[in-house]
C-alpha cells in the first residue's frame, strides 16, 4: 500500500526521482515498470504494471457509453520503467496535460499513485477543504 505525499523536482527532460520509501516495494512488486495516464481531476495517475493490467481489463470492458473515458485513460496510457538512476520519464504529452512544472506531488493513494503539479495539488485540496463532507464520510470518525 502506498501512502503520503512527496515533494519532488522534475527536471527539464521530465523525469523525476521515485522517493526511497517507494523504491523497493515497486522493485519487488513490478520490476520498476508501471503506467501512467490521465487522471479526472487533472493529474496523472501511476499505476504498478500488475495493477494498471487489471484496471486496463476493468475500462477495456466498460459499455460503448463509456467510449470516450475509455479514449482517455486507455489512450494517453505510457509504460514507464525506473531507470538506473532510480527515476521515471514522464512524456511530454501527459506533463502538458497535467499542467507539471517543475514542483510536483507524488501522492501515495493505496494501490496506486497520483502525480500532480504542486500549485495544482495544493489550489484541490484547498477546494476540498472548504466544501462539504459527502454523505459517505457523514459517519466516519477518526
Amino acid at each position: 500500500m502506498f501512502q503520503g505525499a512527496s515533494a519532488l523536482a522534475m527536471d527539464a527532460k521530465g523525469r523525476l526521482a521515485v522517493p526511497t520509501r517507494h523504491r523497493e516495494v515497486l522493485q519487488a512488486l513490478c520490476a520498476g515498470q508501471m503506467t501512467v495516464t490521465k487522471h479526472p481531476d487533472g493529474c496523472l495517475v501511476v499505476f504498478p504494471r500488475p495493477v494498471w493490467e487489471g484496471f486496463r481489463e476493468r475500462v477495456a470492458a466498460l459499455p460503448m457509453s463509456a467510449a470516450g473515458w475509455k479514449r482517455v485513460f486507455l489512450g494517453n496510457a505510457m509504460d514507464v520503467e525506473i531507470d538506473g538512476a532510480a527515476r521515471v520519464l514522464i512524456s511530454p504529452e501527459l506533463r502538458a496535460a497535467a499542467g507539471l512544472q517543475k514542483d510536483v506531488i507524488l501522492m501515495g493513494m493505496g494501490s496506486h499513485f497520483e502525480l500532480w503539479d504542486a500549485a495544482a495539488y495544493a489550489a484541490h485540496e484547498a477546494q476540498v477543504m472548504q466544501s462539504e463532507l459527502p454523505d459517505a464520510l457523514k459517519d466516519f470518525s477518526f
